[in-house]
């Protein structure tokens, strides 16, 4: 019998998850996506997609022994202790670590011995050190397959797949191999409190039934799928009565059908959630199984959007007790909490690897991936509070608070893009705020800059001085500014502006009481032809201030408001 009150596991307690005292415990978590496993849309390599593919680009640039050490260096470089210290300093108690089997486990078609399992030290090693961390800061480490052997689905770079080989489901090798994985970590892992569970396999997607079902949502029985994944949890059973069982469901994690009931006491369902409404009926399938089944549901994996997406998707979840785990701690883009820096010279193997510009040398190539992988480093990377901040404090509070510290004298320039962090409609109200690509018929894309901020608020980076700028504003939109001022008085304001109509209008408002009359928005020959709109006056009281910037008629590009005293002359172009 399953060991129900094991001391200090995460484990089932009927619908909830509970800590080893039994006290509820709601997961919240961030995956380590791109670290184990590569995939070509972190690195701006769509057009490649799997890892091997990326791997046999770079070999071809360096050579193979050069690309070997890229990729061990990769594995030390992108987690390390100092990542999984500051995830838990923001404020989670989990990750989910993506593993690729190949860095355990020769692939079934290498074994010397057909039908043994060649085990090998990196994947374990790598997955020892991170347990370590995690222990340090007791997280709980939930071990996720995210590559099985042959792969598990039509999606080839989840799973790193080759076509051209027997998937996971074509190949009973492909499938013993899994078995004997996860059993070689509940062995491993056994009586391991801080491993919070094993996901036994990520995102199946493939037609059982019907191939033509290449995602596997229409699947109505999902025989393989589940005999696979009793027969992992039997294997797990024999070494480890501890550990919590996750699945997942094909579809990407989200069909169930004909997997459930339940097989053991101690599991739990995760379901995946990206680009669609955060409403209750959006999650109630779910709801009804936990119900149905008794058993706790976990947001496995989720992100990919805007903060205002992630807030609501985060209060829905917690409302609910759902624990929930975000995709990914970094990548190239700023979706993410840090963000990986695009190396100087790396436009240029793009466009070779695309087919559009000749090769590199040897030496410029390795001398642009050594810089990638100086820039996985989280010293070198780009943090993005304004994610952090929406995941944990906005779930909490409407209150909005300074995204910098704006503090107003004799002169003064406050960046568009600084406006408060909070809300929509709370620092700010924005028409398009989040990306819904998977809702049939709503085609909004949230941040069309996607530079900055993640914020629902466009903003783009001007091609000269690099600097933000708030673009594709519209009516009635607005931002809101907290403001440091030294002394009460009356202060010249100008608004530093690009368009190319004559049809933009501003005002500024506190307390939604207009402090300067409606501004017109020149036509300055461009949407980056910056200029400075004429001098207005307004009167600012000592200590804090919140300013309002208004949106009367949108269409125009905004970079700054710039302040100076009203005895000074302001300004000029």
């Amino acid at each position: 019998m399953l060991a129900q009150r094991a001391p200090g596991f995460l484990r089932a307690d009927g619908t909830q998850l509970v800590d080893g005292s039994g006290q509820k415990l709601i997961l919240r978590g961030m995956g380590l996506g791109g670290w184990q496993l590569q995939e070509g849309y972190m690195f701006r390599l769509s057009n490649l997609g799997q890892q091997y593919r990326i791997k046999e680009k770079i070999s071809d640039v360096v050579g193979p022994q050069q690309a070997d050490r890229f990729y061990d260096d990769w594995l030390a470089n992108h987690t390390r202790r100092i990542d999984i210290d500051s995830m838990a300093a923001w404020g989670f108690n989990s990750v989910r670590l993506p593993m690729h089997y190949n860095l355990y486990t020769l692939p079934s078609e290498q074994e010397p011995v057909a039908g043994q399992h060649t085990w090998l030290a990196k994947g374990f090693a790598l997955t020892d050190s991170l347990l370590n961390w995690c222990r340090a800061n007791k997280m709980y480490l939930i071990l996720d397959l995210h590559a099985a052997p042959g792969g598990q689905g039509n999606d080839l770079p989840i799973a790193d797949r080759d076509p051209a080989k027997p998937s996971l489901w074509q190949s009973e090798a492909n499938q013993q191999k899994t078995i004997a994985f996860w059993r070689k970590l509940a062995e491993r892992y056994a009586n391991e409190p801080w491993i919070g569970g094993y996901d036994l396999i990520n995102e199946p997607n493939w037609g059982f039934d019907d191939p033509k079902d290449v995602r596997g949502t229409a699947e109505s029985r999902n025989v393989p799928l589940r005999k696979l994944m009793v027969d992992i949890t039997k294997a797990i059973r024999e070494v480890d009565k501890h550990h919590l069982i996750i699945i997942e469901g094909n579809g990407f994690g989200n069909n169930y059908a004909g997997i459930l009931p339940t097989w053991d006491p101690n599991m739990a369902l995760s379901f995946h959630k990206y680009g669609n409404f955060n409403t209750q009926p959006a999650i109630q399938r779910f709801l009804d199984l936990r119900q149905q089944y008794n058993v706790p549901i976990w947001l496995g994996e989720s992100g990919e959007n805007s903060n205002t997406w992630f807030t609501e998707a985060i209060r829905l979840m917690e409302t609910n007790d759902i624990g929930w785990c975000w995709w990914q701690l970094k990548k190239m883009g700023l979706n993410n909490p840090l963000e990986i820096k695009t190396p100087a010279g790396y436009q240029t193997l793009l466009d070779y690897w695309s087919g559009k510009a000749p090769k590199p040398t040897a030496a410029e190539a390795q001398q642009t991936l050594d810089e990638l992988l100086a820039n996985t480093r989280l010293d070198r990377n780009q943090y993005h509070r304004d994610v952090i901040d929406a995941m944990f404090r906005q779930v909490q509070s409407t209150r909005s608070k300074p995204f910098v510290s704006h503090t107003l004298t004799n002169n003064a320039t406050v960046q568009a893009a600084d406006f408060d962090m909070g809300r929509q409609r709370s620092a700010y109200f924005d028409a398009d705020t989040a990306r819904y690509q998977y809702t049939p018929g709503v085609n909004t894309d949230g941040n069309r800059g996607r530079a900055y901020r993640n914020d629902g608020v466009d903003i783009r980076l001007d091609p000269t001085s690099k600097s933000p700028y708030v673009t594709n504003t519209e009516s009635g939109e607005w931002l809101t500014y907290t403001v440091k001022v030294a002394k009460t008085g009356s202060y010249a304001v100008q608004f530093r502006v690009a368009s190319d109509t004559t049809n933009g209008r501003l005002s500024l408002l506190t307390a939604d009481k207009p402090l300067l009359t409606a501004v017109d928005v020149p036509n300055t020959g461009g949407p980056t032809s910056w200029q400075s709109t004429s001098a207005q006056v307004v009167h600012l009281r000592k200590g804090l201030n919140t300013l309002r910037l208004l949106i009367i008629q949108g269409g125009f590009n905004l970079a700054a408001m710039e302040f100076s005293t009203a005895n000074r002359k302001p300004a000029t172009n």
